[in-house]
């Protein structure tokens, strides 16, 4: 039975990546900016994206409005909060707002001068929802407030958000194979004989049993789990009573601990004389774990998704595999920042979100399907690139549950 770690050890855990995200990810992230000062300020139930990365487990919404500051000094990069006192708050950032005697923005117009800024990010953006988490209230009202000559120092960098939520810690890496794990508990039981009677149970209740096993462990789920079967003769995949012979086809991803999985796997249930997957079956599924190789092979620091992409198709082609790529970054979203591998509906280079680049310790959800015969064979499994490569997060992505 597997064993969902105790509320305290999960504050623990995310309180150390919150440790490490500030002192080690942050000044590497901020000294590739221009910026030389980055604002955070989050209302409370509007935060944003990135609010719950920056704030410890137990500092769960933004009190009235929580600004926080990242501030270039020299070699360093100085951490302040604008914000109501907090102790929990402060164990990781400077209290710089007398908050009794002044405004939050003339708090933050000290700030400026004190340290002589002359580019201030904001995470406003217009094409991307992580860049974008500044409310548009917010902004008007620091447009208003702060001194004319450090608005006219307001800049946008995408890349600030996008990166620090992008890039996995020590910590993180080390955490996902216990939270993969977590995931494929619901999926073994989901797929597996004492769950499934073939002409009784329906594609839908499957999805049913394994949003009440997530439930059950107090964990969520980030999208509502699917469950569709191909059937021979049938055409392709659809949704109803499962029989013999049928393959099964699940889409399912959980959040724990702030970091995501996203991963799809099939099952055969078996009819009465087979004893194994069959060859069709079996083939096409190899042609598909050839294509997640190829993808894989085509990863590589500063390259872009575009880049990723094009390759991966023009090698599959090549080798005769009829292949579609979708991948996507998956972290502390499950559609998270980072850059993008094709579309489902749109297999082309995508502008803006597909050419961003690649960095080392970053995770994605390798996500893709091949054509073979009259079948399509879709798979997703969660992946680190990091300096040696790309490495899968759970084992036996070549194979398909047998359902006896």
């Amino acid at each position: 039975m597997f064993q969902i770690k105790t509320v305290k050890e999960q504050y623990e855990i995310r309180d150390q990546i919150l440790k490490e995200r500030l002192e080690i990810l942050l000044p590497k992230v901020m000294n590739n900016s221009k910026a030389d000062a980055w604002i955070i300020a989050s209302k409370e139930y509007h935060e944003d994206l990135l609010f719950p990365l920056l704030v410890p487990a137990s500092y769960i919404t933004a009190r009235r409005v929580t600004m926080l500051a990242f501030i270039k000094d020299k070699e360093n990069i100085r951490r302040f909060s604008l914000s109501l006192p907090d102790d929990d708050l402060e164990q990781y950032y400077e209290r710089y707002w007398d908050y009794k005697n002044e405004t939050q923005s003339e708090a933050l117009n000290r700030l400026f001068t004190e340290f002589n800024v002359s580019h201030i990010a904001w995470n406003t953006s217009e094409d991307s929802a992580f860049a974008d988490g500044l409310s548009s209230g917010l902004y008007k009202q620091y447009q208003r407030e702060i001194d004319p000559k450090f608005v006219a120092c307001f800049m946008e960098d995408k890349l600030l958000p996008i990166k620090l939520m992008e890039i996995r810690s020590e910590t993180e890496k080390s955490l996902y194979p216990h939270v993969l794990k977590a995931a494929f508990s619901v999926i073994e039981d989901t797929f597996s004989k004492h769950t499934i009677t073939p002409g009784v149970t329906t594609c839908a209740d499957l999805e049913w049993h394994m949003k009440q096993k997530v439930q059950d462990m107090g964990l969520m789920f980030w999208f509502s789990p699917t469950i569709d079967l191909q059937r021979v003769g049938q055409g392709p995949r659809f949704y109803g009573v499962i029989e013999k012979g049928d393959l099964l086809h699940c889409d399912f991803g959980i959040r724990y601990m702030n970091l995501c999985t996203d991963t799809q796997r099939n099952a055969y249930v078996a009819k009465d004389d087979e004893t194994q997957i069959p060859e069709k079956i079996r083939k096409g599924f190899a042609l598909n774990n050839r294509f997640q190789d190829i993808v894989c092979e085509n990863f590589a620091l500063g390259r872009t998704g575009n880049e990723v992409f094009s390759a991966s198709i023009k090698q599959a082609k090549q080798e005769g595999i009829r292949a579609c790529l979708y991948s996507h970054p998956c972290n502390v979203y499950g559609h998270g920042p980072g850059t993008l591998m094709g579309l489902y509906s749109k297999q082309e280079e995508i502008p803006i979100r597909g050419d961003i680049t690649l960095d080392y310790d970053t995770v994605f959800a390798l996500e893709l399907n091949i054509q073979y015969e009259d079948m399509t064979l879709y798979s997703e499994e969660t992946v680190l690139f990091d300096e040696s490569g790309v490495h899968f997060l759970y084992p036996n992505r070549d194979q398909i549950y047998f359902i006896k």
